[in-house]
């Protein structure tokens, strides 16, 4: 081979090599000309509800109204939009030489361009690209980026890309958000007519203000619709009905059924497409009732509720009312269901079941009910009555707080503290030495969203034990959801209880079961088909804040009302506001049977009749289901034996009767001050007999302070005159006419009979306040008078 062949060759070869490294540079360059994110635009955040249904949105950060891409578009939209603008859409690679080349022609016979030759494809480009200018090398950048498109997706995303992006003039784009806002339905529910309007659009979005150019909108609308009719795609019929419709006039507003929910969800998931938990239906009926509670509570100045439903089994969120409708200057935008919130007494539950699970208390055991003061610390009931002892359960269904303080004080403050954080309480985080015995009172903050996962998770507790022998799962107190793709996880199934047992939940629900309804449902227990629900209600210090909280079976019902400023009413109350609110959910809901009975964690034993503490010796007995338990409960300390003479109206000892002329009987005996109150409200209670007087030396009898308490400090106040006004102080004594002989220090102040109050005026100072009777029993108690 001569040189010259060698020298063609290799040049051949340089050549070729040159070509080939050019066409993979422009390969790549086509394959990577096409950005991997097509539109950067910010969308609008949007809530659907479980159903698919819209349930709100916001406006996207540019201010516009983008909705993010659906996964199709409906047909009715892709029949309109392709014999519009693109009749050979399914067929050609992205340009459609044919239309270019009339286009061209028609703009260079008319002077101006009049005809755009886009396929759909390069439409999407040219809304991806902005505000490019119309020239014709944008033209041809916009088809070889069309080419790459139709690689790059099918058809029909192409399409969704354009019927997402597509201008509606003003500041609405895609067709999702037009149809909310031009015809207030989805897209897939729009007519051959509305549909025929929302396809010509965006080739002249400017047509769509009401009033202006609705005769060039018409016409284009109806030439597409016989266009339709002419190529069979509707029918005659339909041709004629839609040519009747009319175009659209004043916008509609969007959706905002959950706006509040919306709120919480765009802090996490700004400008994205969120299908929730949320039953639309439900959802609706809810706002209408906080719509109409407002409107009531309104005029006694109570601006703001809150309302939360949640499906027990799933963990899910139903209904999401985060505030009433009110207006920008009662806060309307604030979101009060995760705001933290003094508790009132919607812990109380928590505690009795706590009690009950740790083997300290017994379902009806008696609380005393009594005027207390613990460390400085005075808590009253609401009504300022006291029982002197109450039944523990009836002391839930009534929310006394006595009782509750004195539950807690015998729990220990510490050891309900971190009962709370098991419970996931998330607001409860102060040290428990802030709280103190105020914790069970609402001296503690906690949110609606919080207590109602607790709740959910104990009738969950619940459901799962009865329903899976007799097991439970790890993480029952989940984090409530309102998303629907996710699901929680609940944990390994275990035998070992990790928060509470299924018995001492089931206990707890049934004494919440008795609390008084609201007014006007007083005859709820004569129904059948009355509302079996667990429930519990609060209302906080200052009357700021009011709850109520519900379960049965399946739901959770959780209301909140008051005023987000803060501000109190003195008509604010958890049973008389937040309760009707609670009942009126849960007549939305379906009808659920009532707990199943866990007996695999429950015991039934002997209960004294009386005490509800486990059977002492001297007892009448009932039987009575309580939870098994490491930890037992005391017996009974209130019953014992008594000596009666013959006529059963003297105690007597065998120092003044023959033991043979005796009558022995158990006798139900109270201290002294909770005998005082208890006596006033238990018609049926007997004290005790007096010892005959020829037993002298023999007393059975004792007494007690009702006022002042240990270590009291009593203020001293003035008449308008300017005179110390005296201090009534109380005490209580077994025996109903006893005599007591009172002393200030060593000043004596005079005696009482039957009925024991003193009024004592002292100077500033400490004192020691002593009584005795007429046995010679003595009490002292250590007071400071101090003036206010």
């Amino acid at each position: 081979m001569g040189e010259s062949r060698k020298t063609a060759i290799i040049n051949w070869i340089k050549k070729r090599r040159i070509k080939l490294g050019v066409s993979f540079i422009l390969l790549l360059l086509y394959y990577f000309c096409l950005p991997s994110t097509l539109f950067k635009e910010p969308y609008s955040t949007v809530i659907e509800s479980t159903e698919g249904d819209l349930l709100a949105a916001r406006i996207a950060t540019d201010g516009q109204w983008r909705f993010p891409a659906q996964d199709s578009v409906p047909y009715k939209f892709k029949q309109c939009i392709v014999y519009f603008e693109d009749q050979h859409f399914y067929s050609h690679p992205g340009f459609n030489p044919v239309a270019i080349v009339k286009a061209a022609r028609q703009n260079h016979k008319a002077g101006r361009v009049v005809r755009g030759g886009s396929t759909l494809t390069q439409q999407v480009i040219r809304l991806s690209r902005g505000d490019e200018k119309r020239t014709y090398f944008e033209k041809f950048i916009e088809i070889i980026l069309a080419t790459r498109l139709e690689f790059r997706y099918s058809k029909d995303e192409i399409l969704n890309l354009y019927a997402a992006h597509a201008p509606y003039g003003g500041n609405v784009v895609g067709l999702e958000m037009a149809s909310w806002r031009y015809f207030g339905v989805q897209p897939h529910q729009l007519s051959w007519a509305e549909t025929a309007t929302l396809a010509v659009l965006p080739n002249a979005p400017s047509l769509i203000y009401p009033g202006r150019n609705q005769k060039q909108l018409l016409d284009k609308r109806n030439r597409l619709l016989k266009k339709l009719k002419d190529e069979g795609v509707i029918d005659k019929e339909t041709y004629e009905l839609s040519l009747l419709e009319e175009l659209p006039q004043k916008p509609f507003d969007l959706p905002q059924s959950a706006q509040h929910l919306l709120q919480n969800i765009a802090k996490t998931h700004e400008g994205q497409r969120i299908k929730t938990t949320v039953n639309n239906n439900l959802q609706s009926r809810v706002n209408q009732i906080a719509a109409r509670y407002y409107q009531e509570y309104k005029q006694t100045e109570v601006y703001n509720l809150a309302i939360l439903v949640v499906d027990v089994q799933t963990r899910n969120v139903m209904a999401y009312v985060g505030n009433s409708p009110t207006d920008m200057a009662h806060q309307k935008d604030v979101d009060i269901i995760p705001a933290a919130r003094s508790t009132g007494s919607i812990l109380k539950p928590l505690l009795f079941a706590s009690m009950l699970n740790s083997g300290e208390l017994l379902p009806n055991t008696l609380i005393p009910d009594v005027p207390t003061q613990i460390a400085g610390y005075s808590p009253k009931n609401y009504d300022l009555t006291y029982d002197g002892a109450v039944p523990a359960q009836r002391a839930l269904a009534r929310s006394l707080n006595v009782p509750a303080v004195l539950m807690l004080r015998d729990y220990g403050v510490y050891h309900f503290y971190e009962q709370l954080q098991k419970f996931k309480l998330s607001d409860i985080k102060e040290h428990p030495n802030h709280y103190g015995l105020s914790l069970i009172l609402g001296g503690a903050e906690s949110n609606l969203w919080d207590l109602c996962r607790a709740y959910a998770g104990m009738s969950s507790t619940l459901n799962y034990f009865t329903t899976h022998q007799a097991k439970y799962r790890q993480n029952e107190f989940a984090n409530l959801n309102w998303d629907s793709s996710l699901k929680n996880d609940f944990g390994k199934e275990v035998y070992n209880k990790p928060v509470l047992g299924a018995g001492s939940i089931w206990l707890t629900y049934n004494a919440m079961k008795e609390v008084n309804r609201p007014e006007g449902d007083e005859a709820w227990k004569f129904y059948d088909s009355s509302l079996e629900i667990a429930w519990k209600t609060g209302t906080s210090f200052g009357s700021r804040d009011a709850w109520a909280i519900g379960t049965n079976s399946r739901y959770v019902v959780g209301v909140w009302v008051g005023n987000a400023s803060g501000e109190g009413r003195p008509t604010l109350t958890g049973v008389g506001s937040a309760a009707p609110v609670l009942f009126d959910v849960f007549n939305l809901l379906p009808r659920q049977k009532w707990f199943a009975t866990p007996y695999d964690d429950l015991e039934e034993v002997e209960v004294c009749s009386a005490s509800g503490h486990l059977a002492g010796q001297f007892c009448p007995t009932v039987k009575q289901w309580i939870p098994l338990s490491e930890k037992q409960t005391e017996a009974c300390p209130y019953h014992r034996l008594v000596h009666l003479d013959v006529s059963e109206k003297y105690q007597v000892n065998s120092g003044c009767e023959s033991v043979d002329n005796m009558v022995t009987k158990p006798w139900f005996v109270l201290p002294p001050v909770m005998e005082w109150y208890y006596r006033s409200n238990h018609l049926d209670y007997i004290a005790l007999p007096p010892f005959r007087e020829d037993c002298k030396g023999s007393s059975g009898s004792t007494m007690d302070f009702i006022y002042p308490k240990e270590d009291s400090k009593v203020y001293l106040t003035k008449d308008f005159n300017g005179e110390i006004q005296p201090v009534i102080f109380k005490a209580a004594h077994t025996v109903p006419n006893a005599k007591l002989f009172w002393y200030l220090g060593d000043k004596y102040l005079g005696e009482t009979q039957t009925f024991h109050e003193m009024a004592v005026t002292a100077q500033t100072g400490t004192y020691y306040l002593t009584i005795t009777d007429e046995e010679g029993n003595e009490i002292k108690r250590k007071v400071e008078f101090i003036n206010k």
